[in-house]
């Protein structure tokens, strides 16, 4: 059965898959980013290469250049326009290299082989972890859009007087509902990990939020409060029907989600924005890899 090489650039690390056309894992591997994201990715890359392989999908954190091939991860400083496609084919002997965003390829994996395709016409898959992205699936195709950029939730703008964002705007999600941002305005506001040797991240922040520490909850409270701003802009705009929620902040499971979805009937206006649904990712971590994979095999 016809087997691709599945890709997923993260803000922390890099992982990837061999699957198959029934969406088979074969091999899977990551790494950490490491001082050298260029040698850690041909380094994954040789780990996973077989023969046989025919072709390979990338998601990668954004922003991206479709044309070019390109990436400029804003969390990866070292790749300003790296030519990803260029190099990944290239460790390939030159099969063809699809590339999409990394949550892109979150929202089409999740169609794919989440089992959303069965009740959503539109869906929106997030990405809530070192950054903030964002995909849509619109009838079952995922939207690239012309640059490749569509679904950049993270950088829609929900406090014009807040915090610059890495990206160069001010106020965007990501400044307050990223995990680092999160614990940053916990660390801020008088939280500390209940644990003394527990270190101060998102993961200590969920668990003291899941105990009621009034900061902890506070934090993830702001944060929904942002994310619920964003998604119903977008579905406002775009009629989205299915929100799918992954990535390392979302694995708080209903310490995020809870007040996410009561953030959300708070501020919903218009009648058609009453039957979106919030919902945790089916696939978790692999949901990236299913959608590249889609990529590669079917040019979706």
């Amino acid at each position: 059965m016809t087997a691709v090489l599945a890709v997923d650039i993260g803000g922390t690390t890099f992982a990837g898959a061999v699957i198959d056309g029934s969406g088979t894992i074969a091999d899977h591997a990551e790494f950490p980013i490491g001082p050298d994201p260029t040698a850690t990715l041909h380094h994954l890359v040789k780990v996973l290469v077989r023969p046989g392989l025919r072709g390979a999908g990338i998601g990668s954190a954004g922003p991206l250049d479709l044309a070019d091939g390109t990436v400029s991860p804003i969390n990866i400083p070292g790749w300003r326009d790296f030519p990803i496609v260029a190099e990944v084919s290239a460790l390939l002997d030159g099969v063809p290299v699809a590339l999409a965003g990394d949550a892109q390829c979150m929202a089409l994996g999740e169609w794919w082989r989440g089992g959303h395709a069965e009740h959503a016409r539109a869906l929106l898959g997030i990405v809530v972890s070192t950054g903030i992205g964002g995909g849509l699936v619109l009838n079952g195709s995922v939207y690239l859009g012309p640059t490749g950029n569509a679904g950049h939730i993270g950088h829609i703008t929900v406090d014009p007087a807040g915090q610059v964002c890495p990206c160069g705007a001010t106020g965007c999600v990501e400044t307050i509902a990223s995990g680092p941002a999160m614990t940053r305005w916990a660390l801020a506001n008088g939280w500390r990990p209940e644990t003394a040797d527990a270190r101060p991240d998102a993961k200590a922040l969920a668990a003291d939020a899941r105990r009621g520490d009034p900061p902890a909850v506070a934090a993830f409270a702001r944060a929904a409060d942002a994310l619920a701003t964003a998604l119903l802009t977008t579905a406002a705009l775009c009629d989205v029907d299915t929100v799918v929620v992954g990535g390392g902040v979302a694995a708080a499971g209903d310490t995020l989600l809870d007040q996410l979805r009561t953030a959300i009937a708070a501020r919903t206006g218009m009648p058609f924005l009453g039957r979106l649904r919030v919902e945790s990712t089916g696939l978790g971590r692999h949901a990236g890899l299913y959608g590249a994979a889609a990529l590669a095999l079917t040019g979706n």
